[in-house]
C-alpha cells in the first residue's frame, strides 16, 4: 500500500512538472564571468549575481565600498559584505541595497575593517548557489528565491558569531524582535525616486537572538540592547550562541512590510533547509536554460554558451510582485503610485535593442508580451517611454528605442498592446525633447526635424543620434504599415533616410556636420567621439540597420562596401582619443581584442559582421562570426572583451552560437552567421522544437556549404522567426573552404528598405 501511495505521489509530482527528468545546464554557468574589471579595462563589468531568471533582487558578495559602483572585482582579496543587489552597470549607482556580514571574536561595523580575506579556491558561484569560506573560517551561503534570498552562516567552534546588517548609504531603517528571531527595515538609497519611497525587507533566523543591537555607518557608532532606528545609514548587529550555524531567509517588497512578508512567505516558507531553496532554484534554472540545449561543442564552449544565457536572463527586472489573491501590481517608479499589473525595469534600450530583447522575443514570449504593455504603462505614468530605466527613467545614452521593441515584437506576432498608442506615444518621443538624460525624447529635436540631421557641434554625439533616430523613425513606419495606420506611415516614411545626409561621399563615411551643412575639419575616422558615441567612424559606418542595401548604394555597390568591411579588420588598432582627452576602456578593449579597428567590447559595431550577407560575401560573416566567438569570449573572470551591458553582449553570443543575429530588429528576420555547435535544439513556448543540426561543425569546419529547411534546399542568408516558431530542422553541411556562390541572388538577401 505505501509503495502505491510514493508511486503515485511520484507520477504526481512529475505530472506537476516538479521532478521532471531536468538536465543540469546550471553545472556549465560562472557567475564569476567577466568580474575581473576596473575602470580602466572591463573584462565584463560584471558581479557574481544570485539570483532567479529576471528576479525582482539579486544577492552578491561585496567587495566594494558601500556607494562603489565596482561591487565585486575579481582580483581583490576581501569581502566586506553579502549585498541584496540591482545595478546593472558599475557606471550607475544601485538602489534599495541593504548588506550582511557574519563577523567572529568581537563587534567590528566598520566597513573598512570587517572586510575579511577569503580565496577563489574557497569559493561556488552559480546562479543558483553562492558560497566562500573565509580565512577565518566562518562559511557563507546563498541561494536566491524570485524576491529574496536563503543565507547561511557557519560560524567556527568556540567563536564568538556576530551578524551585521548595514543600511548602505542613504536613509534605513531597522526593527529587531528579539523572541521572533527577526528583523524587519527599510532602505532607501538610488536616484530618481518619488520622495518617501522605501524597500521594505524581513529578515527571519532559525537559531534564537543572543544579543542585539544597532548603529549607523556614519560614524559607526553602537547603541547596544537598542531595537530601533531610523536615519542615515542606520543598521543592525545580533550575536548568536558562539560557533553555531544559523539559516536567514530574507525577501524585500517595494510595495509593504506586509507584502514582504508575503513575499517571504510564498517563496521561501516551505523550505526547511538552504539545500531545498538550492534545489528549487536549480530547477527554475535548468528549465530556462534548458529552452536551449546546445550539444556537440567542448566543454569550454558548453560553459562559455551558458554562462552567456544565463546573463542574457537576468535583465530586465522584474518590479511587480503577487498580491493576496495571486494577482500582480507593482509600485510604479514614475509617479509613485501602487498599480496592477506587470512592470519591469534596469535596462538601457540603446544596448539591449539589439539583441537582449530579440532573444527574448525567441525563448520568452510571454514575459515579453507584458513588458511591452508595461512600457506604455510606463509612457501613462511618466509621460515618456522608457529608455533607460534604473528603476525609473534616467534618458541615458542616445535613440528613442522603446519603438524598435514595440515593432519587433508585432513583427513577430507578439501583439498584447495597443500599436496605435504606442505610436502615439512614439510621436511624443520624437517630437520632443524630455527632462531627463539626451534619450529621454530626442536631443536636438527642432533642429533635426529642419536640417534631417543633428548638426555638430552644437550637439554632442549628433551624428550618432542621427543614424539611431533614422532606424527608430523606420520602426515607426514599420508598425504603422503593419497595422494600415497611412497617418504615421507618412510622417516616418521620409526621415527613415536621414541617415544618408550624414554620409559624406568624398571620405566614404558618417561624418559631423555643422547647421550650415558644413562637414567637420579634419577629419580622422579613428577619433573617437566628437560626433560619435563611445567609438569613431569606423563602428558608426554600419549604423543603417534597416536600410543596408541603401547604405551599400552609398557606398558605391557591393564590392566598395565588402571593401571597407574588410578594412576595419586590416585597419591598425590605434587610436585617436579625440574628444575624450584620453584613453577610455572601450579603446583599451579594441586595441586588446587586435582586430583592427573592431570593438566588438561596444554595441555600435556588434552587427558589423553579418553586413555581408547583404553584398554577395555571407561566407565572411560565418567566419567573422566565429572568430569573434572564440577569440573575445569565454567562462571565466576575463569572460567578456567589454562591458557585458545588461544581457546585450552576452546575447550577441547566444544568438550567435545559434548560428543567426537580428541585425534589424522590427523585420521578425535573423541574418544567418556560422553556429558554435554540431546541434542545437530550440525549445519554444508554444510546445514546438526548431532544430539546428551541423553535424561536420568544429573550429575548422565554418563555414556554410548547403542549408536545408524542413527537408528543403535553403539559400537564403536570413531566416524567418515565423520559421523558428513553426518548428523543424535547418540542416547545415559545413566545410572548412568557403561556398562562394552560396546565397547571391537578390531573394536570398536580408531586409533592407531600398532595393
Amino acid at each position: 500500500m505505501k509503495l502505491k501511495l510514493i508511486a503515485s505521489i511520484l507520477c504526481c509530482l512529475i505530472a506537476k512538472g516538479l521532478l521532471a527528468q531536468q538536465k543540469d545546464w546550471v553545472h556549465y554557468v560562472n557567475t564569476l564571468q567577466g568580474t575581473n574589471s576596473k575602470h580602466e579595462l572591463t573584462r565584463g563589468n560584471t558581479y557574481p549575481t544570485t539570483a532567479f531568471p529576471f528576479g525582482m533582487h539579486t544577492w552578491t558578495p561585496q567587495t566594494g565600498r558601500n556607494g562603489d559602483g565596482w561591487k565585486y572585482q575579481y582580483f581583490k582579496d576581501k569581502i566586506r559584505g553579502f549585498q541584496q543587489a540591482h545595478q546593472c552597470s558599475s557606471w550607475t549607482r544601485d538602489y534599495a541595497v541593504f548588506s550582511l556580514m557574519p563577523m567572529i571574536d568581537e563587534l567590528i561595523v566598520n566597513e573598512d575593517k570587517r572586510e575579511t580575506k577569503f580565496s577563489h579556491l574557497d569559493e561556488v558561484a552559480k546562479p543558483n548557489y553562492y558560497k566562500v569560506t573565509f580565512e577565518n573560517e566562518i562559511t557563507t551561503e546563498i541561494s536566491p528565491s524570485e524576491r529574496g534570498a536563503h543565507l547561511r552562516f557557519s560560524y567556527p567552534k568556540g567563536k564568538r558569531s556576530f551578524l551585521i546588517l548595514d543600511g548602505y548609504n542613504r536613509l534605513s531603517g531597522v526593527q529587531i524582535y528579539p523572541k521572533e528571531n527577526k528583523i524587519t527595515g527599510w532602505v532607501n538609497n538610488g536616484e530618481g525616486f518619488k520622495r518617501g519611497w522605501k524597500s521594505y525587507f524581513v529578515i527571519q533566523f532559525d537559531q534564537p537572538i543572543k544579543s542585539y543591537g544597532t548603529w549607523e555607518n556614519k560614524r559607526n557608532t553602537v547603541a547596544k540592547d537598542s531595537i530601533s532606528a531610523e536615519g542615515l545609514g542606520k543598521g543592525a548587529f545580533v550575536q548568536f550562541e558562539s560557533g553555531t550555524k544559523v539559516q536567514v531567509k530574507t525577501a524585500s517588497s517595494y510595495i509593504s512590510l506586509q507584502q514582504a512578508e508575503l513575499n517571504l512567505k510564498r517563496e521561501l516558507g516551505n523550505d526547511k533547509t538552504l539545500e531545498d531553496t538550492k534545489a528549487n532554484a536549480a530547477a527554475v534554472w535548468n528549465k530556462l536554460l534548458g529552452k536551449i540545449e546546445v550539444e556537440g561543442g567542448s566543454k569550454a564552449d558548453m560553459e562559455t554558451f551558458y554562462s552567456c544565457f544565463f546573463r542574457a536572463s537576468l535583465f530586465s527586472r522584474k518590479f511587480y510582485e503577487i498580491n493576496e489573491a495571486g494577482k500582480p501590481y507593482y509600485f510604479s517608479p514614475y509617479d509613485g503610485k501602487v498599480h496592477d499589473g506587470y512592470m519591469f525595469t534596469d535596462t538601457g534600450f540603446w544596448d539591449t535593442f539589439r539583441a537582449q530583447f530579440p532573444l527574448n522575443t525567441l525563448v520568452q514570449p510571454e514575459m515579453h508580451g507584458r513588458y511591452m504593455q508595461a512600457m506604455l504603462d510606463a509612457y501613462e505614468q511618466c509621460g515618456w517611454l522608457p529608455s533607460w530605466s534604473f528603476p525609473s527613467e534616467a534618458g541615458s545614452m542616445i535613440g528613442n528605442h522603446a519603438i524598435s521593441l514595440l515593432t519587433d515584437a508585432w513583427a513577430k506576432g507578439i501583439r498584447k498592446f495597443d500599436p496605435k498608442k504606442a505610436l502615439d506615444a512614439y510621436y511624443h518621443e520624437a517630437m520632443n525633447k524630455g527632462p531627463w538624460g539626451p534619450a529621454n525624447g530626442r536631443d536636438g529635436v527642432t533642429e533635426y526635424n529642419q536640417l534631417g540631421y543633428v548638426p555638430y557641434p552644437k550637439y554632442r554625439e549628433a551624428t550618432a543620434k542621427t543614424l539611431e533616430y533614422a532606424y527608430d523613425d523606420y520602426c515607426a513606419y514599420a508598425l504603422a504599415k503593419m497595422i494600415g495606420d497611412k497617418h504615421y506611415m507618412e510622417v516616418f516614411e521620409k526621415p527613415m533616410f536621414n541617415y544618408k545626409n550624414v554620409y559624406d561621399p568624398s571620405t566614404r563615411f558618417m561624418r559631423g556636420r555643422n547647421a550650415e551643412g558644413k562637414w567637420s575639419p579634419n577629419f580622422d575616422p579613428t577619433e573617437w567621439g566628437g560626433p560619435f558615441t563611445e567609438g569613431n567612424a569606423w563602428h558608426w559606418q554600419w549604423s543603417v540597420f534597416h536600410d543596408t542595401k541603401g547604405l551599400i548604394n552609398l557606398m558605391g555597390g557591393n564590392s566598395n562596401f565588402t571593401a571597407k568591411l574588410d578594412s576595419v579588420f586590416s585597419e591598425p588598432n590605434k587610436v585617436n582619443v579625440g574628444s575624450y582627452g584620453g584613453m577610455i576602456h572601450e579603446m583599451t578593449e579594441m586595441v586588446m581584442a587586435n582586430m583592427g579597428q573592431y570593438a566588438h567590447g561596444n554595441q555600435p559595431i556588434q552587427h558589423m559582421v553579418y553586413l555581408y550577407n547583404y553584398a554577395n560575401q555571407p561566407w565572411k560573416a560565418q567566419f567573422h562570426a566565429r572568430e569573434v566567438m572564440h577569440k573575445l569570449y569565454n567562462a571565466t573572470e576575463n569572460g567578456y572583451p567589454g562591458d557585458e551591458d545588461q544581457g546585450q553582449t552576452s546575447s550577441w553570443y547566444v544568438l550567435s552560437a545559434l548560428g543567426f543575429y537580428s541585425v534589424t530588429p522590427g523585420t521578425g528576420e535573423y541574418v544567418l552567421g556560422s553556429p558554435m555547435f554540431k546541434k542545437t535544439t530550440i525549445n519554444l513556448e508554444n510546445g514546438k522544437k526548431f532544430v539546428i543540426e551541423a553535424p561536420a561543425n568544429d573550429v575548422h569546419h565554418v563555414y556554410i556549404k548547403s542549408a536545408r529547411l524542413n527537408g528543403k534546399n535553403y539559400t537564403r542568408n536570413f531566416i524567418n522567426h515565423s520559421d523558428l516558431l513553426n518548428g523543424g530542422v535547418l540542416k547545415l553541411e559545413m566545410n572548412v573552404k568557403p561556398s562562394l556562390n552560396r546565397g547571391l541572388l537578390e531573394e536570398d538577401k536580408p531586409f533592407s528598405i531600398s532595393k
